[in-house]
């Protein structure tokens, strides 16, 4: 297919595969090129937040659940939003790379930036008036009023994830995240030495840890706006572009489908920490809770790297066109992802136990969460399924089939089962946990089967076609010599 520039998608090169052996071991690489950096800005830059929350234990219970609240539920709602409309750049951008329109790759980013930017400024209100919600939602009023002065410092950390979750897409798609790794690497570094400082040195409490968090968020976001725009992305930055102001409808509608489709996943268990607000004794409830999702969810981080390697192998090969090697890299991941999610099963089930220490002082607490350790373990060993197949549905473009499916399996399955063993059954948090597990395992059991029926030559059309669509004339400089590009 021509497109109305002139260009055409790349025809599949002939080549031989080679053997089994040779065929994992090339897929490999360029899978874990772009896992393994995606994998550690991941977990560091959740890690953060887990620090964070680690300091806020041994400041206070009620500071602890107040960030915890705060944390598990609003900022999982915006960053649950924003990283999913920040996925239509690796359909986008991981097509266009395969491709080879290379110039177009800027364009989306800045498109994505202008999108996301009205989002969060429509989002911003759920933070100012934090303590009425919590009110509205009959959450206990200390828990509220302390939940609306957490909520206030995490603004700057929202536009924070506009530009990090959105650079990340558009430089892992061209295999350059690497960089993302070592600035996230240091970030939270730096983030561990300053949070020592305010808090523990300085005596500064809740001030000291929130003004920690913003440093070192921010010092990531300056270092990858200084790696775009000081020249180390030649091909695909061209600068800004009056054509990021074109076809945004078409790129918003996606944007939109794949923040459904993750906002409502990541929302599930922010609903879920406000079902166990409803018990008595909430703070300790609250506090088990979110200590065992962030453990679960620093797992998740791991497999999120997975995920990006996935969508944007997936996204690569339907952008050249190649069916047959799609098949193969979904395989690859999968086997890969489960794996490794094994080991840390194992590991979950051996150090359960032990793991609440490292985040409260409390001896409720950490009880409460030694009796979730088992279901901790198998939330870990879904979620290495779960998230490579999510990946393979973006690198395909079709985040709104699975935004259909995570609402059906988290919110008429999941989310009801949970209530029903905690309230009815008695279960309390057991109950909660159980139903979100439960939950994921009938979402992971349809994704399966969605990827099992997919027809890719149907999805190389279709890649083929959105890619021609909104294709801008390119530039003199974007028409020159790729080599650098193709080979780096």
């Amino acid at each position: 297919m021509e497109s109305r520039t002139g260009e055409r998608l790349p025809e599949v090169e002939k080549e031989d595969r080679g053997s089994l052996k040779e065929r994992i071991w090339i897929e490999s690489k360029k899978f874990w090129r772009v896992a393994f950096p995606a994998m550690v800005t991941r977990v560091t830059s959740y890690g953060i937040l887990v620090v964070t929350q680690s300091f806020m234990g041994h400041i206070g219970q009620t500071e602890l659940a107040s960030y915890a609240v705060v944390q598990t539920t609003l900022i999982r709602l915006v960053t649950g939003f924003l990283f999913g409309m920040s996925s239509a750049l690796e359909t986008l951008c991981g097509q266009a790379f395969g491709a080879k329109h290379y110039h177009m790759m800027g364009i989306y980013l800045q498109r994505s930036w202008i999108i996301m930017f009205i989002t969060t400024l429509i989002l911003c209100p759920i933070f100012v008036f934090t303590t009425p919600i919590m009110r509205l939602l009959r959450q206990e009023e200390k828990l509220s009023q302390e939940a609306g002065k957490f909520a206030l410092w995490f603004l700057p950390i929202m536009y924070y994830y506009l530009f990090t979750m959105s650079i990340q897409k558009y430089l892992q798609a061209q295999f350059r995240n690497s960089i993302i790794g070592c600035l996230s690497t240091a970030s939270f570094v730096i983030h561990l030495i300053v949070s020592w400082i305010f808090v523990d040195k300085l005596n500064l409490g809740v001030l000291g840890a929130m003004v920690a968090l913003i440093i070192s968020s921010w010092f990531l976001v300056i270092g990858e706006l200084v790696y775009i725009f000081g020249g180390w992305c030649p091909q695909t930055w061209k600068g800004f572009s009056k054509h990021a102001f074109s076809e945004l409808w078409p790129v918003a509608k996606l944007s939109f489908s794949s923040g459904v489709m993750l906002c409502v996943e990541i929302w599930y268990t922010g609903v879920l920490v406000l079902v166990a607000g409803y018990m008595k004794n909430a703070e300790v409830e609250i506090s088990a809770f979110s200590i065992c999702l962030n453990i679960s969810t620093w797992e998740l981080m791991m497999s999120y790297g997975f995920y990006a390697g996935t969508s944007v192998r997936v996204a690569n090969e339907l952008g050249r066109g190649d069916s047959e090697a799609v098949k193969f890299a979904v395989k690859n991941s999968v086997i890969t992802s489960l794996s490794i999610g094994t080991i840390f099963w194992i590991l979950a089930l051996a150090l359960g136990h032990i793991l609440s220490y490292a985040f409260t002082s409390s001896v409720e607490v950490a009880k409460a969460v030694s009796s979730l350790s088992p279901l901790l373990a198998f939330s870990i060993l879904l979620n290495s399924v779960q998230p490579i197949l999510s990946g393979v549905a973006v690198g395909a473009g079709r985040q709104a089939m699975v935004a259909y499916v995570n609402i059906i399996c988290y919110y008429f399955v999941g989310i009801p089962l949970g209530i029903l063993l905690a309230y009815i059954a008695g279960l309390k948090v057991e109950g909660i946990w159980i139903g979100m597990v439960c939950g994921i395992g009938v979402q992971t059991l349809a994704l399966i089967y969605i990827t099992w029926k997919t027809n890719w030559d149907d999805q190389v059309k279709k890649a083929s076609e959105r890619l021609n669509r909104w294709l801008c004339e390119p530039s003199h400089e974007s028409n020159g010599n790729t080599q650098a590009l193709q080979s780096s």
